[in-house]
């Protein structure tokens, strides 16, 4: 029998965050590809469209006015997926049927005023500002609602209809799947250790230095071991922060420039506008942030579906939405690929 490769050999790894498993297929990477590919997004769009609603000076569909905006604008959703007046819907005793009340608000937050600069095109001083604006919704959404998330789609491929720099802000009055499962997952871990489980992870990290990405003293970057998607990272707090209100000037400056080289990083891997969906997680906020959250670290998940080029994207169909998740390019491998990559000049600026 050969001796077990990470590189060649299929496995599984263990995501202590979900309590679930993903299957590492490196093997797959030489198959060849005659499946759909993806139409590059465009970096040479116009700085203005008067036919953009989000644009500044422009009227959106509901007939409000954008206000002609220098830096970051936020506004209610025009058309949101959560209301915050609603009529609760009756209780049911029955296990199969169940129904429960969900109210919220949505709200759009426009990076720049044009629309040709996304976060790497910005300065660190501009992402600052988005960061900033980010704080500023978190705190005022986070007083009444439970959870708050911060995310990004960016490109068509992950669902983006709009090419302008842009993010969404959903608040809820419930606990969402994704960050309660993770809830009980950390809080778990934090009974049986004594600690946080990403503070740990960091540290073990930053010891076998076999995934960073990026590095400074208040942020780590890394492809997590248990990545599911092909160049999935996460940008993880070395301060101890549990929610992004808690941040300090020199952690909020410095996240910019993580921001920055690592937007950076993935435009330049195939040199394309890297599409991908990202967010951020913390502990929870409201009536929930009464409770002990020592568990809890501050920390942003990165999802890009690119695997082999600016065209060929990795489809989460078939055995990962019946099964488990299913990656072919090792964390590894992926990690190695964005560390030697250029963080602090833009592909475009040697076109």
């Amino acid at each position: 029998m050969a001796k077990f490769e990470p590189t060649e050999h299929q496995h599984t790894r263990f995501n202590p965050l979900t309590g679930q498993w993903i299957l590492v297929s490196p093997h797959r990477m030489m198959r060849p590809w005659s499946g759909q590919e993806e139409q590059p997004q465009r970096i040479d769009l116009a700085e203005f469209d008067p036919k953009n609603p989000l644009c500044p000076g422009v009227t959106r569909a509901n007939g409000v006015k954008n206000p002609v905006y220098t830096s970051t604008f936020v506004f209610t959703n025009d058309f949101p997926a959560l209301l915050e007046d609603v009529p609760l819907p009756p209780k049911s005793d029955d296990p199969l049927f169940q129904i429960s009340g969900a109210r919220g608000t949505c709200k759009v937050m426009c990076f720049h005023p044009k629309s040709n600069k996304t976060l790497p095109l910005m300065s660190p001083k501009e992402i600052r500002s988005v960061i900033d604006a980010w704080i500023k919704e978190y705190k005022t959404l986070g007083a009444k609602y439970c959870w708050v998330q911060i995310f990004e789609n960016k490109g068509s491929s992950m669902g983006c209809s709009n090419p302008h720099p842009h993010c969404q802000i959903w608040a809820c009055s419930f606990l969402p799947n994704e960050p309660r499962v993770k809830d009980e997952r950390l809080r778990e871990y934090y009974q049986n250790h004594g600690t946080a489980l990403l503070d740990d992870y960091a540290k073990k990290e930053m010891m076998k230095n076999e995934r960073i990405v990026i590095e400074n003293p208040d942020w780590l970057v890394v492809v997590p071991f248990w990545a599911s998607w092909p160049f999935e990272t996460m940008i993880i707090s070395r301060n101890g922060n549990r929610r992004i209100s808690d941040l300090s000037q020199q952690q909020i400056n410095n996240l910019s420039i993580v921001i920055k080289e690592l937007t950076t990083k993935y435009d330049n891997l195939f040199q394309c506008s890297f599409p991908y969906s990202m967010g951020w997680h913390g502990a929870p906020t409201g009536d929930l942030s009464a409770q002990a959250d020592e568990h809890w670290t501050l920390h942003a998940t990165y999802y890009p579906p690119l695997l082999r080029s600016a065209t060929v994207r990795k489809f989460m169909v078939g055995f990962e939405l019946l099964c488990q998740a299913q990656r072919d390019l090792t964390a590894e491998q992926a990690a190695d690929k964005l560390r030697q990559l250029c963080g602090k000049k833009h592909y475009s600026e040697h076109i």
